[in-house]
This record gives C-alpha cells, sequence and structure tokens, in this order.
C-alpha cells in the first residue's frame, strides 16, 4: 500500500477555507444527491458541477501512475457525473470503463450514462477480479459496516491496482474542523484507525487521506484572526 494524493492535479484553492458549521439543511439537501447538491447553491453541495476539463490530468495521471493500456479495465466508484470516464475515453477508447454512482441526478446529466451503473458501493455487481484499475472517490460518506463491506468488495472486483479517498484526522482540532466542513462524510477516522480498518479488511491498494490540512481549512476565528494581523501589519 502506498500513501499518496492521486487527484492531486485537480485545482486546490490558494486560500483558506473557512470551515463554519454546515446547517443541518444542507446537510439533508446534499443527503439527496440531486440537483441542489451538485447544480445549486455553494452552502449545499459542489454549487455547480461541471466538465472544465480538470479531469483530464487526472485520467493521464492514472494512466502514468499504473502504467495503464489501452486494454485495461477501470472501475469508477463515486464517478458522479462521470467526468473522469469521459476523459479516460478521450485516451483510450476501447478501454472496458464502468461507473458506479448513487446519485440518480448525476447519472441522468451525465454524457457518458451508458457507462454508468446506479447501485451501492458496498454491493458491487460486478464479477471477481474483472477490473485492472479501481478508483474509489468518497466511500467515507458511507457507514463503518458499509466502508469495510465496500473494501472488501473493491479488493474482490481489482485485479490490478486500486486507490481510495478517505476522510481523516490527526488532531482534536482536524477532527473537529473537518466535521464542520462536510456535508456527506459519516466514517472520519484517525490516520491510525483507517490504517487498522484497512488491515482487517486485507486492502492491498494505495490511498489518500483528506484532511483539514490537506484540505486547507480553517476555523471562522483563524480566519478573523489572519483579517486583523493583514490590517494591522501582523502585529
Amino acid at each position: 500500500m502506498r500513501e499518496f494524493n492521486l487527484l492531486q492535479d485537480l485545482p486546490q484553492s490558494t486560500e483558506p477555507r473557512i470551515a463554519t458549521n454546515r446547517t443541518i439543511k444542507s446537510r439533508i439537501i446534499a443527503s439527496e444527491r440531486g440537483k441542489e447538491f451538485y447544480d445549486g447553491n455553494r452552502d449545499n453541495g459542489y454549487g455547480g458541477y461541471i466538465n472544465d476539463g480538470r479531469w483530464a490530468l487526472v485520467a493521464k495521471r492514472i494512466i502514468s501512475e499504473y502504467n495503464l493500456d489501452n486494454k485495461v479495465s477501470i472501475l469508477h466508484i463515486g464517478c458522479d457525473k462521470g467526468f473522469l470516464l469521459e476523459e479516460l475515453k478521450q485516451i483510450y477508447p476501447n478501454a472496458y470503463l464502468r461507473g458506479l454512482e448513487l446519485s440518480y441526478y448525476a447519472w441522468k446529466e451525465s454524457q457518458v450514462r451508458n457507462l454508468m451503473r446506479l447501485g451501492t458501493f458496498n454491493r458491487l455487481q460486478f464479477r471477481d477480479k474483472q477490473f485492472n484499475c479501481v478508483i474509489a472517490s468518497g466511500i467515507y460518506s458511507l457507514n463503518l459496516a458499509q466502508v469495510i463491506d465496500s473494501l472488501k468488495e473493491i479488493e474482490r472486483v481489482c485485479d490490478g491496482n486500486s486507490h481510495i479517498t478517505l476522510g481523516a484526522f490527526e488532531t482534536e482540532e482536524e477532527e473537529k474542523l473537518f466535521r464542520q466542513w462536510t456535508l456527506l462524510g459519516t466514517t472520519i477516522l484517525s490516520k491510525n484507525d483507517w490504517l487498522e480498518v484497512l488491515d482487517y479488511v486485507g486492502y492491498t491498494g494505495d490511498y489518500w487521506f483528506n484532511t483539514a490540512k490537506t484540505l486547507n481549512l480553517i476555523s471562522s476565528n483563524k480566519s478573523k484572526q489572519l483579517k486583523e494581523e493583514q490590517l494591522y501589519g501582523g502585529y
């Protein structure tokens, strides 16, 4: 297993993100994974989920990192509107590509819905060892039992390389900030606890931890302090 960010080419905010408490209303709306979550108010989700070309770099990195060719089979779990599948299809039109998504709205709006299936992440309707590469973007939105089942399923269907992204923390402050910021994150564990989970299920692929630090999250109090330091020259 390796810890590295396979999605590092996605644009990152240069300014700190303020981890304000999301309202229960926003979390309810996000949980529906509908139009408002993808293409509505930013407080309730993405604030407009469009393919602006950023996933092309991710597709190239996946191919380069795992030395994939035109005969590859790739599964993207949590593929949203299928933008990564679109870019992979452009590079390798003969590859066997599949996406799995929970959201009917995302599937309906996708340009590659023929490559996508609607279904749960912890019960994959695919054959054993069907894919050379499996990418899972958001399984930590599930509860722990479902996450464990999802990891086992990834191991079952993967005959090659896999990469997962997990919500994590190292300090109590990081945990607090992450929980304030996330709309759908459910299983958010310390890095050490995640490693124990991965060991328990026998996960053999790669992984990356989304944390308050990697997301550049700060508290509203810290944001106020920074503004005051800028106003008074840092003194």
